[in-house]
C-alpha cells in the first residue's frame, strides 16, 4: 500500500517527503486540509522546516490528499500510538529490538511474545514496524523488567532473527 500511496507523488520528491513524516508521525489531514494530530492543528511551516520542504509544498500535498477519495479515506482516518520507547530511560523500562529475516513471515509477534512469557517476562508495549513503511522493519517490545541471558539465547534461537539488542 505505501508503494501504491507514493506512485500517486512519484513526480514531486518533496510531497513524497511529506507523505511520508504524516504516515511516519501518524499526523491525519482534516477537511479543510489542514494537518491534525487528533484535535491539535500542526502548522505547515512546522512542517516543511521539519523536512527541508517549503510550506506550500505542505499545502499542495493536502490538497492533493483531499481530491484522492482513496488517499483521503487513508489520511482522515491515520492515527497516532503513543509509543514507551523514548520514555523507556526515564521509567526505567527496557527496550529490546529485535531485526528479522522477512518481516513478512506469519507469527513472528507471537513467537517472541510467548517465548517472553515462557520466561514470566510481562510487556508494557509491543510495536511492530510495518515493512511496507521502513525498509528495514524491527519488532520493539517494551518491558519493566531487566532481560536475563537465558531469555537472549532463546529469542536469538528462533529461526527468523536476524539481530537482537537493548535499547
Amino acid at each position: 500500500m505505501f508503494d501504491e500511496i507514493m506512485e500517486k507523488f512519484e513526480g514531486s520528491p518533496s510531497q513524497q517527503a511529506v507523505i511520508r513524516l504524516l504516515l511516519e508521525r501518524g499526523f491525519s489531514v482534516n477537511d479543510d486540509g489542514r494537518v491534525v494530530s487528533g484535535g491539535i492543528e500542526i502548522p505547515n511551516t512546522g512542517i516543511a522546516r521539519e523536512i527541508g520542504v517549503d510550506r506550500r509544498v505542505v499545502d499542495s500535498t493536502t490538497d492533493v490528499i483531499l481530491e484522492d477519495p482513496e488517499l483521503r479515506r487513508i489520511f482522515q482516518n491515520i492515527s497516532q500510538v503513543p509509543s514507551l520507547m523514548d520514555l523507556a530511560p526515564v521509567l526505567d523500562l527496557t527496550v529490546l529490538a529485535i531485526a528479522v529475516d522477512d518481516a513478512d513471515q506469519k507469527g513472528i509477534v507471537a513467537q517472541v511474545t510467548g517465548t517472553l512469557a515462557e520466561h514470566d517476562i510481562s510487556i508494557r508495549q509491543t510495536i511492530s514496524e510495518d515493512p511496507e513503511f521502513t525498509d528495514e522493519p524491527q519488532l520493539y517490545l517494551v518491558t519493566d523488567q531487566e532481560l536475563p541471558g537465558d531469555v537472549f539465547t532463546a529469542i536469538r534461537e528462533l529461526e527468523f532473527v536476524r539481530k537482537i539488542e537493548i535499547q
